[in-house]
């Protein structure tokens, strides 16, 4: 988004650090992918939460804003932080606890904005699904979760039932997917074997192998004895020093920043980019509200397979017409 009022050596460095092809029309391409990803209904809720913070006396051109709309379902919202940084803060706090339904209450923390604060970027995401085939709380029991340094009594859930699984070699590591209803969104575990550290997983792992240790004919669908942990993840993130690392140093210096096409004012540099996401996994689903299960042992056929997650793993939340990527994470300690 914030490249398209991009231009010269910061547009230039923007799309380095992005890896983006210059053939393609990235713009476009996110429009169609939040068209497609847009889901609301009882059972199944995403929403993004992407928008720019202003400084009001940057005169921002009404092309850009409208560009913005168009291609990112975003606003550019014109805020006086010379005047009052914590009402500012505040505000942008409000929106966000407001778009992902009170699960993110503080995207932006105090101090984090100034007085001189020119241009905030924020992104958050919110999803809300339950899955196809529900965990009975009945069967959810304390089990040990080991690390490398020790375990950890976690709040094991447990499923038997038919899901796509299958084994990475390269690795190697065991591939689960569990689809949410409607089946237009699954969650994905890639769980490395008991003896390969996670860091090894993390190290192979690109786009292109995700897309094929997880394509259709990877994974094949049986009974399966599913161990899966109670997860609640939230994670807050600065991306300034990140992108600066991959060469986007520019755009956040006031000598330097050129985005001619989003204001008529010259330097005026990206003054902060956040992110915060948040995950919670249950019996339900994904983010849905927990409570205290009743404990009992259940017997299951040795024969059949076992996917137990006692183990950091990554989990990935993909949409599967598009074979995006909406959610990924990784649960290495309860």
């Amino acid at each position: 988004m914030v490249l398209m009022g991009a231009k010269g050596n910061t547009a230039a460095q923007m799309s380095q650090a992005l890896c983006l092809n210059e053939g393609g029309d990235v713009h476009r391409g996110f429009q169609s992918l939040l068209r497609e990803v847009s889901t609301s209904g009882p059972q199944c809720l995403l929403r993004t939460a992407n928008r720019l913070f202003g400084e009001k006396t940057c005169d921002f051109l009404p092309a850009f804003k409208e560009s913005c709309q168009k291609f990112y379902q975003a606003d550019l919202e014109e805020l006086s932080f010379a005047e009052d940084t914590e009402e500012c803060r505040k505000h942008i706090n409000d929106w966000v606890m407001e778009k992902t339904e009170g699960k993110i209450s503080e995207i932006l923390g105090s101090g984090t904005v100034g007085p001189l604060t020119k241009l905030v970027l924020v992104n958050a995401i919110y999803f809300k699904g339950k899955w196809n085939e529900q965990f009975n709380r009945k069967h959810t029991r304390g089990m040990p979760f080991k690390t490398n340094q020790e375990k950890k009594t976690v709040q094991m859930m447990f499923k038997q039932a038919k899901f796509k699984m299958g084994h990475v070699e390269e690795v190697p590591a065991q591939i689960l997917e569990l689809p949410y209803v409607g089946a237009e969104l699954s969650m994905l575990i890639l769980l490395p074997d008991e003896n390969t550290d996670i860091a090894v997983v993390e190290k192979a792992l690109t786009y292109e192998k995700f897309r094929t240790w997880t394509s259709p004919e990877k994974l094949t669908e049986e009974k399966v004895q599913v161990f899966l942990p109670r997860l609640k993840l939230e994670a807050s993130y600065d991306l300034e020093a990140f992108l600066r690392r991959l060469g986007m140093t520019d755009a956040f210096e006031e000598a330097k920043a050129d985005f001619s096409g989003m204001s008529a004012k010259k330097n005026v540099p990206m003054s902060k980019v956040a992110h915060k996401c948040f995950v919670e996994v249950n019996e339900e689903g994904t983010e849905a509200a927990g409570a205290t299960a009743v404990v009992r042992n259940s017997r299951c056929c040795r024969m059949e397979p076992k996917f137990c997650a006692d183990h950091p793993f990554l989990f990935f939340i993909r949409h599967r017409e598009t074979n995006s990527i909406l959610f990924c994470g990784r649960f290495s300690s309860p």
